[in-house]
């Protein structure tokens, strides 16, 4: 399994860390070994290819899209044939007023312009935390944060609302409360086929719930999405060992394209964008500053690792229960 990283145009690196390799522009991150008896025997050169985006929002949407679209169309001259966007990808506004002004309908002109961009380059679109104007809107004056997969001719297949709302209060990292502006969503997402896989759709503070990514997986998820906007405190204490843990206990790729950077004079991103395989590796990760970092999606390897570790098999819910409800 390899994972690639890709800078900023003005910022590609041409050497080589991975003897052998003939890749042009780009710098290769070599995880570690699988264990021998899973390997596997299929050239990686066959595998569906996704790139993880990493960028700094601001409260300019124009230029926050403009950003967006240089990446995913470098994703897609690469080959990827699926690009995931971060919590936020259209803004980061400086308060809950800012917020709710700059938010849109599902079918306003914002999203409109995704749904062009995913047509020309030919590629899904995972836009991983829209702030949604629903159709409630009128009465309750607040905004969903709904993470949108668009599929490559523009389509929107899926929809999630983030079920797990972060107030927290953090110190050194200032208080965090979404639910001054966001109303939680009322149901989880089933799986989605694409051409990578089965993806499960979640959004960043949703890693801290393992129910969640359980009753994914259970429901047949073999990618889990945690777009996100991680803070500078948590970042460097949990976001890593959130995103494994998650990839281990449900034997899925986890894929977690993140902001980075400072927003505004008030808010600040972790970055780290990261792609975790189901043995728990980081097989792709974004250094810092926007950019993006690709990795190869390997389903035969993921069914492989879940036959000789069987640990849904092995599950006791006559002792505890069954984690996360049936998904319909």
């Amino acid at each position: 399994m390899l994972g690639f990283i890709v800078r900023p145009s003005h910022q590609f690196l041409s050497f080589l860390l991975c003897p052998g390799l003939q890749i042009p522009r780009l710098s290769v991150l070599c995880a570690q070994p699988r264990p021998r008896a899973m390997a596997i025997s299929s050239s990686s050169w066959e595998l569906p290819l996704v790139a993880v985006c990493q960028v700094t929002s601001t409260p300019d949407k124009q230029e926050n899209f403009k950003t967006c679209a240089e990446l995913v169309r470098e994703a897609a001259r690469l080959g990827a044939c699926l690009a995931f966007l971060p919590e936020a990808f259209d803004f980061i506004a400086r308060d809950p007023a800012e917020t709710l002004r700059l938010s849109e309908p599902l079918g306003g002109n914002l999203l409109g312009e995704y749904t062009q961009l995913a047509r020309e380059c030919g590629l899904w679109l995972s836009l991983g935390g829209f702030h949604e104007r629903g159709q409630d809107w009128e009465q309750t004056q607040k905004i969903y944060n709904c993470h949108v997969l668009l599929d490559n001719k523009g389509s929107v297949v899926a929809t999630y609302r983030k079920t797990h709302l972060c107030d927290v209060e953090i110190p050194g990292q200032g208080p965090m409360h979404e639910s001054n502006s966001t109303i939680p969503g009322p149901s989880l997402e089933s799986p989605v086929s694409t051409p990578v896989g089965k993806i499960g759709l979640a959004i960043c503070y949703d890693m801290r719930f393992p129910e969640l990514s359980l009753a994914l997986a259970q429901a047949g998820a073999e990618i889990l999405t945690y777009p996100s906007a991680f803070g500078s405190v948590t970042g460097p204490a949990h976001w890593e060992v959130l995103l494994r843990a998650r990839a281990i206990e449900t034997q899925c790729y986890v894929v977690a394209a993140a902001q980075c950077g400072r927003h505004h004079e008030k808010r600040a991103s972790y970055g780290h964008s990261m792609v975790v395989d189901p043995w728990g590796t980081v097989v792709a990760h974004c250094p810092e500053g926007p950019g993006l970092c690709l990795a190869r999606i390997d389903l035969r390897y993921l069914r492989q690792l879940r036959q000789h570790l069987p640990v849904f098999e092995h599950r006791r819910p006559d002792l505890y229960g069954t984690l996360g409800h049936p998904l319909p």
